[in-house]
């Protein structure tokens, strides 16, 4: 019995050496799927088949990863590194898996994202990032965001999302982002006019409740009316702020975000709407109400004494034409009688 057991590992070995399945691994040559979940791995196994096409590594210890990690196996195209320790992605990554199609990096430890990291990955059609600490999304994830139809951040340190990066996902259908810091001041505006403009298209969200500042906390973001953001510039309302931008250049100069700003330290003053000066905008619309009644008042006082002295004018040109006929009238009757009584002293001569 014992030869028998030692023959079935030994050919057991053989074949794991001839098919490149990591021990401990469950290689599924006609699916072309390895499972290697809750293997304890700290790292990703090398020896894995070339022609892999679904990776299972989720429940691990892996902490790291490099360009080298998926040297080997080009054509993966749903690859699953949730639940582990990874703190970091260099920015060449993912450089060697082209034809990737689904990753899923939920419940690791990641605190940032390198801009245009996932640039190689222009299959990419679904992206979860949930559970990590990332405290900013970059301007741009590369040229495959336009094929994204599914992205989720939730459960992250992100107070808001670059209006850049959301006109970059020009194909998405689902976009998840709750349990989130969100600071409700001007900045969050862009992103406000963009999930209107998302759930008109038909997009799906969940739910993106404002935690900062204190009086908007635990309102959803979609219901804060648009008067509370009145004292935000237009440039603000549509896109980030130009100082925004190049704060966001310089996280990514330093290669970290730091999570101080996470809490607000970092975030400008001058993005929460300040409250509106009353008074003084009373007195100006009170002066500016006085002046324009003086000037109209002027102006129908005007018009008064134009249109009385016109139908003055207008009475007394009447009489005067009346009294002009009446005379017309009578001169040619003062003029025949006068002849009349001229005759009889005619007609006495002899």
């Amino acid at each position: 019995m014992q030869g028998v057991l030692g023959l079935f590992f030994s050919v057991m070995s053989i074949t794991r050496a001839v098919w490149g399945c990591p021990e401990g691994c469950q290689c599924h040559t006609s699916s072309k799927v390895v499972d290697c979940r809750n293997r304890g791995f700290v790292e990703i196994p090398h020896n894995l088949p070339a022609d892999t096409q679904v990776l299972y590594l989720q429940d691990n210890h892996i902490s790291a990863i490099n360009r080298t990690s998926f040297i080997k196996t080009p054509s993966i195209k749903i690859l699953d590194l949730s639940n582990n320790s990874i703190s970091s992605l260099p920015p060449n990554t993912f450089h060697e898996v082209h034809q990737l199609e689904v990753l899923n990096l939920t419940r690791n430890l990641l605190p940032y994202l390198e801009s245009k990291l996932f640039t190689p990955l222009t299959n990419l059609r679904e992206l979860d990032l949930s559970y990590n600490s990332i405290g900013n999304l970059p301007e741009s994830l590369g040229n495959f965001s336009r094929n994204l139809t599914f992205i989720a951040v939730s459960h992250n340190q992100l107070q808001r999302i670059d209006r850049y990066f959301l006109d970059s996902l020009s194909n998405l259908n689902i976009f998840f982002f709750k349990d989130n810091p969100w600071q409700c001041n001007c900045q969050l505006m862009g992103l406000k006019l963009w999930l209107e403009s998302f759930l008109y298209r038909g997009g799906v969200i969940d739910e993106l409740v404002c935690t900062q500042p204190e009086n908007r906390r635990g309102k959803h973001l979609l219901k804060i009316p648009y008067e509370i953001f009145g004292t935000c510039s237009r440039t603000t309302a549509h896109v980030h702020l130009a100082s925004s931008h190049h704060h966001n250049q310089d996280h990514r100069t330093t290669g970290k975000y730091a999570h101080h700003n996470d809490h607000g330290e970092g975030m400008h003053s001058d993005c929460e709407p300040k409250p509106k000066p009353r008074p003084a905008s009373l007195r100006h619309a009170i002066a500016t109400v006085v002046i324009t009644g003086v000037v109209c008042g002027i102006v129908c006082l005007m018009m008064l004494a134009a249109a009385v002295y016109g139908c003055a004018y207008a009475a007394m040109m009447a009489k005067y034409h009346r009294e002009l006929k009446e005379v017309e009238r009578l001169a040619p009757a003062g003029e025949q009688g006068s002849a009349e009584e001229k005759e009889p002293l005619d007609c006495s001569l002899p």
